[in-house]
């Protein structure tokens, strides 16, 4: 995530039957949670999409909090 958007060439799997517009969590390969979004699409449009499409609208990560900890000081 790391302040974006994810893609779906950046997405391994998803939850079956997500739909659109629905609080997501996004996990790592080795699932460790890095941020949550929300959906932009369900699963059965992830699948017909190509790979440039956005699956998931970013709204925090983990990291977020680290590279912006000067200005909250």
């Amino acid at each position: 995530m790391y302040g974006n958007n994810v893609l779906k060439s950046g997405m391994n799997r998803m939850t079956e039957g997500a739909g659109s517009h629905q609080g997501a969590v996004v996990y790592n390969m080795n699932d460790l949670p890095l941020g949550f979004g929300v959906t932009a699409k369900g699963t059965a449009e992830c699948r017909r999409a190509d790979l440039t499409s956005i699956v998931v609208l970013h709204q925090a990560d983990l990291g977020e909090y680290i590279r912006n900890e000067a200005m909250l000081t």
